[in-house]
């Protein structure tokens, strides 16, 4: 696959797309089309978070070269940075999809221990075939997400439905533990290299930004556990570093009152200029431009 000729997926086209009752600006988007995800035999880079169910008909295509078919009743997962290419689709397949924003996927899991584990799952497993309970449970989610996301007399809308987006996370989760327990698979070493790492990170990353402390604690060289992670995950161990680093900044900006120099000595910052000079390499923008936003 040719690097130059993948083209990145768009989440604003996707949007104009749908009737103003189907998403929140720059947030979400649900829906009942599956063929509306416009997806194609080019190579598309995931720049959304994609949860979507098959409903009817079948389809195959391949993410990051690897091939996957998809048949009715299977849930489809995908993270940003993906690749997908050799979209073909039966004339029948329809389904229901949800795309949702990194940042809005970032405040969905501000606490990303609680559902690391679809994510992690999802990148080896991005189509898992559910069960009939299954089903009807993520069409409940889905419907009435759609409802919440049509009601703008709500004020507390999006708030409401972030929360409403965790909860069918949780459930998700509890789909790849039922999934797990009926395969038995063993991890490869370089998956669970990449699943301790990312433990260590999510408990250490305010205070620890070496990725040579963290191969220590693994007791791996740093070339090695970097050749890993961006072997498994697509992202370097500092990429990783940095998201959860910059997560918890945006958290703290929008839901503390701690000042912005706190918040750096919280974040085991030099001081406030590092901090500010991070952040907006990462997010596009100062601290105190996205608090005010």
């Amino acid at each position: 696959m040719d690097n130059k000729n993948i083209r990145n997926t768009n989440f604003r086209i996707a949007q104009e797309d749908h009737d103003k009752s189907d998403f929140i600006a720059n947030d979400i988007i649900l829906s009942e089309k599956m063929s509306m995800l416009a997806l194609n035999a080019h190579p598309r880079r995931m720049t959304f978070i994609l949860v979507a169910l098959c409903t009817e008909g079948n389809a195959q295509f391949t993410i990051d070269t690897q091939r996957h078919d998809v048949k009715k009743n299977d849930i489809i997962v995908i993270s940003d940075r993906h690749v997908i290419d050799e979209y073909v689709a039966s004339d029948d397949v329809n389904g229901l999809a949800m795309m949702m924003s990194v940042n809005f996927f970032y405040e969905v899991v501000k606490d990303v221990r609680d559902v690391s584990l679809l994510f992690l799952f999802s990148r080896n497993h991005p189509v898992v075939s559910l069960n009939e309970e299954e089903v009807q449970t993520f069409k409940q989610y889905f419907y009435f997400l759609k409802k919440k996301v049509a009601d703008n007399s709500n004020h507390f809308k999006r708030d409401l439905v972030r929360t409403l987006v965790l909860a069918m996370f949780y459930d998700l989760s509890n789909v790849i533990y039922r999934v797990q327990q009926v395969e038995n698979k063993r991890q490869t070493r370089a998956d669970d290299i990449f699943t301790r790492f990312i433990k260590l990170v999510e408990e250490n990353y305010k205070r620890e930004r070496r990725v040579g402390w963290y191969a220590e604690q693994l007791s791996i060289t740093p070339k090695y556990l970097s050749e890993t992670v961006k072997s498994v995950s697509k992202n370097t161990p500092n990429e990783w570093i940095d998201k959860y680093v910059t997560l918890e900044a945006r958290v703290l900006l929008k839901t503390s009152t701690l000042s912005i120099k706190e918040i750096s000595d919280e974040l085991n910052f030099p001081n406030q200029s590092f901090l500010g000079k991070f952040f907006k390499e990462h997010v596009g923008m100062s601290p105190s431009a996205y608090r005010r936003q």
